[in-house]
């Protein structure tokens, strides 16, 4: 029904997250109708994804420089790290504009259920930056779920041996909602109410 360019470009936009096929029809009309530059300039965005976006040796964070922006901040107060699940959640931190310390994301969250074992985050890491920074507080920012649960408890396992802080954001969302659902008053007030872990 579908020229073969076209189609393939449906199922490419389906590998996307939200996207169905009608909404993936009607983003491939759209880019059928771009000009030569706007097509250009769209397909180039794509593949410098690819070739420049890594993750940040420190924190694990996205980034397309050597360290990410907020390692690079000598500014930033080391004795404090946040963290997150995914680098798309620190975004949502940063809009609240209160936090000047530094992050940390895991990559995942504890799943044995789903095959994902605590090696299989970035976790060693985590306990590496606690001993060499002099990290007095981690706040872990996790979605509420069973594994979001799991993490955080295994976290303060393995950090209770160092003379540092575990706390947690109390957030009122109902369990398994992704972090990034919620909105930045919520979780600025969220964040000024934080309680260890218990």
């Amino acid at each position: 029904m579908y020229p073969s360019s076209i189609r393939n470009l449906i199922e490419c936009l389906k590998d996307l997250p939200g996207i169905g096929e009608k909404s993936a029809e009607r983003l491939a009309y759209a880019v059928v109708g771009f000009d030569k530059d706007k097509l250009d300039n769209f397909a180039n965005s794509i593949i410098s994804i690819k070739e420049n976006i890594k993750k940040c040796p420190i924190c694990g964070c996205i980034t397309d420089m050597d360290k990410c922006y907020i390692c690079n901040d000598d500014n930033r107060d080391s004795s404090t790290l946040f963290v997150v699940e995914k680098s798309k959640d620190i975004i949502l931190f940063e809009k609240m504009g209160t936090y000047n310390g530094r992050y940390h994301v895991l990559d995942g969250l504890i799943s044995p259920m789903d095959g994902v074992n605590p090696e299989d985050i970035n976790l060693s890491s985590l306990v590496k930056r606690v001993q060499d920074d002099n990290v007095r507080e981690v706040i872990v920012v996790l979605k509420p779920s069973i594994e979001g649960e799991t993490t955080m408890q295994y976290i303060k396992k393995i950090l209770s041996k160092y003379n540092v802080k575990v706390s947690k954001i109390p957030i009122g969302i109902p369990m398994g909602t992704d972090i990034e659902y919620i909105d930045t008053m919520t979780l600025e007030m969220a964040f000024e109410d934080r309680k260890d872990v218990a």
